[in-house]
């Protein structure tokens, strides 16, 4: 008997503590789903939504407790307070009046429209948009998952529970089940709204992709077909070089054909551009006649220098190579042409007479608008293949020098020095004679005396080379004035001055005589 006695005992005790392990066991799993679902922002939204709601209800029940009469004063003081510290409590949960929770959690209505891609430069725009679209549909997918993993713990604590209160009815509160039961349905609408929003969304977001994909491989294919003309029109260009380099044998003009090629080469690829992204020609032909107006007068200047480009390409009046002068603010500029392009002549500053005489300095890289060939003089030294100019110098010898002499010593001088230059001038002016009207061909040495007031003054012209004449006349001096120092009857006149001086003057006549004297 004492041993039936003791298994009972021994039996009620293992199953209470089987029952109470298994009730921990419960407990411990509700208490982990519940700090998983607690933890959400949206159960906190909810959360506050019914307390809010309860507080509402609360004030409502107080506020007509208020209204009855026969109140005592301490009572009505007391619901005064409890309705004040309520409302205040109310104010504070006012965000969450509405359960709206699921707004935040639907995808947005309206997805961004990126405007038609036109030109390659925008396929870099049409990836920038395809990634922003993909980041905001994977930001609301994220959401969309998260609230969905919270939904399935909530069913999976809602199931825990009913279960349990099968088993064991006096242990789970109805109400709780309840309550769960109530937050499972909120949240389950909530959910499917978010997903009937976020399908809407998808299906927007990939239309906009596909139809940024699709607009990315058209100017795709437009960028590749305008890199093969372009390819096409500089391998032209680059033939045409290679042709004129073979047949032109002339430096100057090679020079010129390149820089045409390149002209025509750059309007080519300009105008392979322009029709390639203008859809609309009509709509640019008017926009160009309007602003074509406005910048007439704005680019005044560089149209003319374009127009003067043309005059000089197409005329011949310069070329590359040719020395020219230029005379800008009371300052003459003499250099050789090195390159002329669609805005200027730039030109190379050599030693010249100009130098030696008013400019002291050279060497320097002058740039010239084209327009100067409208509004300036510009003398070309070289025209045409001319390589001689015309150069001077004067000599003064004094009036008792013997005359003949002294112009007979220049005469040979320049003469032997000038005579290679002066057949040279004259095959150039022959060549010349077919295109200008040029009677009287004048290019031997001549030789003119003039009266100074010192001495007489014996003035040589002479042909010399365009591009050396400040070293011809260099050497001619050096020559004329050795040769005239070999002859005593020939002496070199300047400019001089007498001074007077007598003891016997006084000082203020002195004075006077002495001012002028100078």
């Amino acid at each position: 008997m004492r041993k039936i006695i003791f298994f009972l005992v021994f039996f009620v005790f293992t199953y209470a503590e089987l029952n109470q392990s298994k009730l921990d066991d419960f407990e411990d799993k509700i208490n982990k789903l519940d700090a998983i679902i607690n933890s959400s922002i949206y159960n906190i939204r909810y959360e506050n939504f019914i307390t809010y709601q309860k507080i509402n209800d609360e004030l409502i029940l107080l506020n007509l407790e208020l209204k009855k009469p026969n109140l005592k004063q301490s009572d009505l003081d007391e619901l005064k307070r409890h309705i004040s510290t309520l409302e205040e409590q109310l104010n504070l949960l006012s965000e969450y009046k509405d359960l709206n929770f699921a707004q935040s959690l639907s995808a947005p209505e309206n997805v961004e429209i990126l405007p038609k891609l036109t030109n390659p430069l925008a396929i870099i725009s049409g990836f920038s948009h395809i990634k922003k679209l993909k980041g905001g549909k994977e930001e609301v997918n994220q959401k969309l998952n998260d609230f969905t993993s919270l939904v399935e713990k909530i069913k999976e604590k809602n199931t825990q529970l009913k279960e349990e209160s099968h088993k064991k009815p006096h242990i789970i509160d109805s109400a709780r089940i309840k309550n769960s039961d109530k937050k499972l349905d909120e949240f389950n609408q909530a959910l499917q709204f978010a997903k009937v929003s976020y399908s809407i969304y998808e299906k927007k977001i990939d239309d906009e992709i596909a139809r940024i994909n699709l607009e990315i491989k058209i100017q795709t294919l437009r960028a590749i077909n305008i890199l093969i003309a372009i390819v096409l029109s500089i391998i032209i260009s680059f033939s045409l070089k290679f042709v004129a380099k073979k047949y032109i044998k002339d430096i100057e003009r090679y020079y010129m054909a390149t820089k045409i090629i390149n002209f025509i080469n750059i309007n080519v690829i300009f105008l392979i551009l322009l029709f390639a992204y203008i859809e609309n020609i009509t709509y640019l032909v008017t926009i160009l006649g309007f602003a074509s107006a406005g910048l007439a007068i704005a680019m005044k200047d560089m149209f003319m220098s374009m127009l003067g480009w043309c005059v000089i390409v197409f005329g011949g009046s310069l070329r590359t190579g040719d020395r020219i002068k230029v005379i800008q603010n009371n300052l003459t500029y003499v250099g050789d042409i090195i390159d002329i392009s669609f805005l200027r002549i730039t030109i190379y500053e050599d030693i010249t007479l100009e130098s030696y005489v008013k400019n002291r300095r050279s060497g320097r890289i002058i740039f010239i608008p084209n327009n100067y060939v409208f509004t300036h003089l510009i003398s070309n030294y070289t025209h045409h293949g001319m390589r001689t100019v015309l150069d001077g110098i004067d000599i003064t010898i004094t009036f008792d020098s013997n005359l003949e002499k002294a112009q007979q010593i220049v005469e040979n001088i320049v003469k032997f020095h000038a005579k290679g230059y002066t057949e040279l001038a004259r095959k150039t002016m022959q060549k010349l004679q077919n295109e200008y009207s040029i009677k009287d061909i004048k290019v031997a040495p001549r030789f003119f005396i003039f009266f100074e007031h010192w001495g007489m003054r014996i003035s040589a012209w002479y042909m010399t080379n365009s591009y050396a004449a400040l070293a011809l006349r260099s050497v001619i001096c050096k020559d004329i004035i050795i040769e005239f120092n070999k002859h005593k009857d020939i002496k070199i006149a300047y400019p001089s001055q007498n001074l007077y001086m007598s003891k016997n003057l006084p000082p203020d006549e002195f004075k006077e005589l002495a001012k002028d004297s100078f």
